[in-house]
């Protein structure tokens, strides 16, 4: 599979993301992850169109007690980006985590969860609940064969838009409630140099199934009826201010979770909450992973 892999040099010095690297062989492709702290393991999974510095603040209040991992989809980050936009799939994405889970020989483990990372990281939950101890909730869905919201729509109009112009730091800045410096615009944007590496990019909202004759949309109804049996325990963490996910659906995804806590609502936040409020998000996370079950 033909494949961009960003120079090591992109990722030099960006503020805040002191983290070492660490990788994993998938099929001749190669897999990065944040491996931080020592402890239960904490799984943070990003979305669109993000990677894991989403999480530099969130890591930091995980470390004292936890241990943190964070991985890049392939596609995004310092993870290799296959060319083609038909080498992307839900089911691919899903397996290359799931291995990483694997090989790592992950147990006791939180699974958290944003964005894209919902179907990817509540799939996982539900597929190998012998491994996972609890779930973190954010800003994410658990339907299909609708579309989430009229906002979603007008953001995958604007991906197909701009296409491979698409400036992935840019959409991060425009999502956020907190004011977002230019060199953190650029630290999101660093993974994707050159217009032949956003294939991963471009073809997320394309997965979503916004229809009922999508082909994940049997996928993820399948997931909404397993976690409509989850009863270990699950934090669903919104914030108040994502025009997609809005505080709703985070009441409706609480009372579909037999094991869901009662939903807390972050304040000045968008979508990527991570982002606005990572400390705040980051020391709930720690209380949570320290609740004894």
């Amino acid at each position: 599979m033909d494949a961009y892999r960003t120079p090591d040099e992109r990722f030099d010095d960006l503020p805040g993301y002191p983290f070492a690297p660490h990788y994993l062989e998938q099929d001749g492709l190669r897999l990065h992850y944040l491996d931080e702290g020592s402890g239960p393991p904490v799984l943070l999974l990003h979305g669109e169109p993000t990677w894991s510095y989403l999480y530099r603040k969130v890591i930091p209040q995980l470390t004292p007690t936890a241990r943190a991992l964070a991985p890049d989809y392939l596609g995004f980050g310092r993870s290799d980006k296959p060319l083609r936009l038909e080498d992307y799939s839900y089911d691919r994405h899903t397996a290359s985590i799931r291995r990483l889970v694997e090989e790592l020989d992950l147990h006791d483990l939180t699974i958290v969860v944003q964005d894209w990372g919902g179907p990817i990281g509540l799939r996982l939950a539900v597929e190998q609940p012998e491994r996972v101890a609890r779930l973190v909730i954010m800003n994410t869905g658990i339907g299909a064969g609708r579309p989430p919201s009229d906002e979603w729509l007008r953001f995958r109009a604007f991906v197909r838009r701009h296409g491979a112009e698409l400036v992935p730091g840019r959409l991060v800045r425009i999502s956020c409630v907190q004011p977002l410096d230019d060199v953190v615009e650029d630290a999101y944007s660093a993974p994707w140099p050159v217009p032949e590496s956003k294939a991963g990019v471009l073809a997320f909202p394309e997965h979503v199934p916004t229809e009922p004759e999508h082909p994940n949309t049997p996928a993820l109804l399948a997931l909404r009826e397993s976690l409509g049996r989850w009863e270990k325990p699950a934090l669903v963490l919104f914030s108040d201010s994502d025009p997609i996910f809005s505080p709703h659906v985070a009441e409706q995804i609480a009372a579909h979770i037999p094991g869901a806590l009662e939903p807390e609502i972050v304040a000045g936040a968008g979508h990527f909450l991570q982002e606005d409020k990572g400390e705040e998000i980051g020391a709930r996370i720690a209380r949570f992973v320290a609740t004894e079950l």
